[in-house]
């Protein structure tokens, strides 16, 4: 048994796809069951937060319980912030389970996870140096929040790695800039390829529409720079996802004279530089996107660890931009890489690969060679062999 532990975001993000699929490759390709324990950030209130974060966690021995309860050999933990902290891998630990700590972002070292602030990339936190957060209130609300989260870092980083007996990143790139940045990884951390369960028979770009944009709309995320090279190069686009910068982005197309009515460009044929935004969709709706696209873009303006909406629009068969920063160099094929930011460039690979099925058909096979179950599921693995120093399948 793996009980994989969460700590679900206020905005439902890639992370939780991810532990999502975990399960499904530990229950269909270990021949092994898997639960999820988590806790929801949305129905925490701030007084909880703070007093998870810097007392390193509350309430671990809701932890332990479930370790002995469901008799879970290892504890596959994902996001703790702010409620499970360092106290909950101790306590899972002493109830008999080993541990595996699984990083998705950088919130290990940076209170907003990306490393990125005032449109740029940042790394002056390092180590147990978290004031710089403080003094430039990364979190955005109250500096008290600010505060609270660096002082966590400060307090528990080296408890948080040093009750894990395993630690796993999505990319080589992330491993080295944890390490740069000062996170006490020790020995023990590897890299653990994200999993695709679907795999598309072949590329069906040259029928494409529209360029597809996913994900969360963030100024980090660099939707701006898409929207302005779509624009520039005539091509219309849709927009998947929802955040904090969707009023401006839609106020621009708007001004532009570009915005589409809901289902205009989703709906049907698309036609032209207009611009359409379906908010939040589910994972049925956005494969149906992704079966009518053209190209897929990944337009972040910070060093990701490694984004899902790349592997899974290159799993679609779909021809994949993105910026050229990040775990995106080890995972996009080279053809559609351009510099972060670089509009133009940006212009470029997308009026290239617009329709384009035999990138379409690279990018799949890139896909599959990084992400497909039997890959991950050896790695995962090796991975839990590890943590008891034996082979265990």
């Amino acid at each position: 048994m793996i009980l994989l532990l969460h700590h679900r975001y206020r905005e439902v993000g890639g992370e939780e796809r991810a532990v999502a699929d975990l399960q499904w490759l530990i229950r269909e390709h270990l021949d092994e069951d898997a639960e999820v324990l988590e806790r929801d950030s949305g129905a925490i209130g701030q007084r909880d937060a703070a007093l998870g974060l810097l007392r390193g966690g509350l309430r671990p021995e809701e932890v332990a319980d479930a370790v002995r309860r469901t008799g879970a050999r290892v504890l596959h933990a994902h996001n703790v912030n702010p409620t499970f902290g360092w106290r909950a891998l101790a306590a899972a630990k002493a109830a008999g389970a080993r541990v595996v700590l699984h990083l998705h972002n950088y919130r290990l070292v940076c209170a907003v996870a990306t490393c990125f602030t005032r449109g740029a990339d940042c790394t002056r936190c390092h180590g147990r140096n978290t004031l710089p957060g403080v003094r430039l209130n990364c979190r955005g609300g109250s500096r008290a929040e600010s505060a609270a989260y660096a002082a966590s870092l400060s307090l528990w980083q080296q408890r948080i790695t040093g009750a894990a007996d395993e630690i796993v990143v999505p990319s080589a790139f992330a491993l080295d800039r944890l390490r740069d940045l000062g996170a006490p990884l020790g020995g023990k951390a590897r890299v653990l390829g994200s999993v695709q369960r679907d795999f598309a028979a072949a590329s069906h770009a040259a029928a494409g529409e529209f360029v597809l944009a996913a994900g969360r709309l963030t100024p980090e995320k660099g939707f701006a720079d898409v929207l302005e090279a779509c624009g520039r190069a005539g091509l219309p686009l849709v927009i998947a996802g929802d955040g904090a910068q969707r009023a401006e982005l839609e106020a621009r197309a708007a001004a532009e004279g570009r915005l589409a009515p809901a289902g205009e460009l989703a709906g049907r044929p698309a036609r032209g530089p207009r611009v359409e935004f379906v908010g939040h969709v589910s994972p049925s709706e956005l494969a149906d996107l992704r079966r009518r696209a053209a190209v897929a873009v990944v337009p972040s303006r910070y060093a990701e660890i490694l984004p899902l909406a790349a592997l899974e629009a290159m799993a679609a068969g779909l021809p994949t931009v993105a910026a050229a920063s990040g775990g995106l160099t080890e995972a996009v094929p080279e053809e559609g890489l351009y510099p972060p930011g670089a509009v133009e460039a940006l212009q470029g690979r997308l009026t290239a690969l617009f329709g384009d099925a035999q990138a379409g058909e690279r990018a799949l096979r890139a896909a599959r060679a990084r992400s497909a179950p039997e890959v991950i599921a050896k790695q995962l693995a090796e991975v839990y062999g590890a943590t008891s120093g034996s082979a265990l399948y």
